[in-house]
């Protein structure tokens, strides 16, 4: 096992620059989860410590080693692809004996770890079948298998998801889990669908146009994001931004929006009076109130979904949404009364995007 550091790493193609200085620790046996949007630059930092991309500037070592100028096979990898990546005309013993062949290992070593990669991933029956015989998540887990039997210091997983339907999708997420809490081989691996990020890593780090925006764990970004764009793109359904000017008065403290509404806010946040700030709500944090007690909201559309309600609405002239555990019977035009948790607002400078303490 190893940990993986990258420091300052750059990449570019020609004069384009995709990877922006971006430095991460990645300790020994830890899971971590690269997030984000197509075109943050995820995949390519993953194929640069695979060694498929060139590093333009900085450093990756891998077990105290720099790899920056070994090729893939000197650096005791094994990743995992998107599209599995399999040999069609090998059977699924073959497809994951292959890698040990080619290194010349002893017939009984690839024997041993083959038969036990196959215990490990449930395939010891289907090792005499080929690629075609096998389904999209049986096809996961011979990939699985074959990095598996390399017995690396490192796992690379390249969106291995992406291409199973939901059910199947979330099936193999806690395969993978289970299979790192068994093994314990330090991962890294690519998504850019948050819930999978959340629901697996030991830490996410949330990268947008080549630069990382917050390193934490799943519970870290999702209480305390460092800006808007973590605090938008953690969470599903994503928060709601309201736009508007802070304002403090008598001991007060609250959200003026440019539609006249007035929204809570906590005493002790920081910012100035008159600053211009985004008020951030989860679905979750936004509760019914009785009579006038809250902020009014014009319900727009009406989502039951068996264990919650979600409901979207128009308050201070923004769309947002509110998520309720219990069931309700609104109709489409109807006025209810929001109320924010104040505990749990968040607000961000709108001009730099940082979360105000």
């Amino acid at each position: 096992m190893a940990s993986v550091e990258i420091r300052a790493v750059r990449k570019s193609f020609g004069p384009v620059d995709v990877i922006h200085g971006v430095s991460i620790d990645i300790g020994d046996e830890e899971f971590v989860v690269l997030v984000g949007p197509s075109g943050c630059g995820k995949t390519t930092l993953l194929r640069m410590i695979a060694g498929l991309e060139h590093i333009t500037g900085g450093e990756i070592a891998i077990g105290g080693r720099v790899v920056n100028q070994l090729p893939p096979k000197e650096r005791d990898i094994a990743m995992v692809f998107q599209n599995y990546a399999l040999y069609p005309h090998m059977t699924v013993r073959d497809n994951m004996a292959f890698s040990l062949k080619l290194r010349r290992a002893e017939q009984a070593v690839i024997d041993a770890r083959v038969s036990k990669a196959a215990e490990i991933l449930g395939l010891r029956e289907l090792l005499e079948r080929y690629p075609r015989q096998l389904s999209g998540g049986q096809r996961q887990r011979v990939a699985m298998g074959r990095a598996i039997v390399r017995d690396p210091q490192v796992f690379l997983f390249d969106e291995p998801l992406s291409n199973l339907d939901a059910k199947l999708r979330v099936q193999m997420r806690t395969e993978i889990k289970t299979l790192h809490q068994r093994l314990r081989t330090t991962s890294v691996y690519v998504t850019h669908d948050q819930v999978e990020a959340m629901t697996m890593a030991d830490r996410i780090v949330v990268m947008h146009d080549g630069k990382v925006e917050q390193i934490g764990t799943a519970l870290e970004l999702y209480d305390r994001p460092a800006n808007l764009f973590v605090a938008g793109f953690i969470g599903s359904p994503a928060m709601n931004f309201i736009p508007g000017f802070l304002r403090r008065d008598g001991g007060e403290t609250w959200v003026a929006t440019p539609a006249g509404v007035r929204l809570p806010a906590p005493r002790k946040i920081g910012g100035r009076d008159g600053q211009q700030v985004v008020y951030g709500a989860r679905p979750e944090h936004l509760d019914i109130v009785g009579g006038a007690g809250g902020v009014p909201a014009t319900v727009r559309v009406v989502e039951p979904t068996g264990a919650d309600t979600f409901v979207y609405a128009e308050l201070a002239g923004t769309q947002l949404c509110a998520v309720f555990g219990e069931r309700h019977d609104f109709r489409p035009g109807e006025t209810i009364q929001l109320q924010p948790r104040l505990e749990a607002i968040h607000l961000f400078d709108a001009q730099s995007g940082k979360k105000l303490d």
